[in-house]
């Protein structure tokens, strides 16, 4: 994934809380199947998108704080994050046209 960027819980406050531009949080797992469907869309996403919108993965397994902390059940789940606060939460495999339509009034 060259255009998406892997989160932590050690750096999710500096990539996502304090970025300046849009941050499009795709909570998932490798043994997800859903999540593995959907990141050839999120990877264009983040390619079209290149500095309007930065597109990151974090790892459900290796970060459950972060995961806890916005109620993440379910996988793939993604959260779309301005200014620091959460302003979309899709759950499930969304289509690419389903994502960019929830998420373009944002950007």
């Amino acid at each position: 994934m060259a255009n998406t960027v892997a989160v932590s819980e050690d750096n999710f406050t500096q990539e996502v809380l304090q970025s300046n531009v849009p941050v499009l949080v795709d909570f998932w797992a490798e043994w997800c199947g859903p999540c593995r469907a959907i990141a050839p869309a999120l990877e264009e996403i983040a390619r079209e998108h290149n500095g309007k919108l930065k597109v990151v993965k974090l790892d459900v397994d290796e970060n459950p704080d972060v995961s806890g902390r916005y109620m993440v059940s379910s996988i793939p789940t993604l959260l779309l994050f301005k200014h620091g606060e959460m302003v979309e939460r899709l759950v499930g495999a969304y289509p690419k046209p389903a994502i960019l339509s929830k998420i373009s009034q944002h950007l």
